[in-house]
């Protein structure tokens, strides 16, 4: 139910790199915040995806992540963010849900423990896994970009 709700929220990106979405969940299993990839406010130039060089790195991407996005939201309406559950899907462009590589964005998972996200949700090959905040953050920090 939640990976659906991230993935139809992706659906509504208009990044030209990769269309994600979030839902963020509380502890109770309400979404209470969710959103997508998209540019900063007032900001008009798309990444080209085929300018970027190898080994790209998320901190130059030019959106706002779909996770970012999400825990602001839950702040600006004045939500709990702690103790809450980050749920992360992509869709390719007929909308088909993707499957997530491993935690590799270091900015998202260093804003999620910053504010109290308790745990990560991604799809894999292998199936669905929930990773703890703190091991989420840790693997990100190992992505080497393979």
């Amino acid at each position: 139910m939640w990976l659906q709700a991230a993935g139809n929220a992706a659906r509504h990106s208009a990044c030209q790199r990769r269309k994600c979405g979030s839902v963020l969940v509380s502890e109770g299993g309400e979404i209470y915040a969710e959103d997508v990839n998209k540019l900063p406010r007032g900001a008009e130039v798309h990444c080209n995806p085929y300018q970027l060089e190898q080994g790209f790195k998320s901190d130059k991407a030019c959106c706002v992540h779909a996770e970012q996005r999400s825990i602001l939201q839950a702040l600006q309406k004045g939500q709990k963010v702690e103790g809450s559950t980050m749920v992360f899907a992509s869709v390719d462009d007929a909308g088909n849900r993707l499957q997530s590589g491993r935690p590799y964005c270091t900015i998202c998972s260093k804003m999620a423990l910053e504010s109290g996200v308790k745990y990560w949700i991604l799809e894999h090959a292998e199936g669905i896994t929930r990773y703890g905040a703190l091991e989420y953050n840790k693997i990100s920090f190992e992505y080497n970009g393979d």
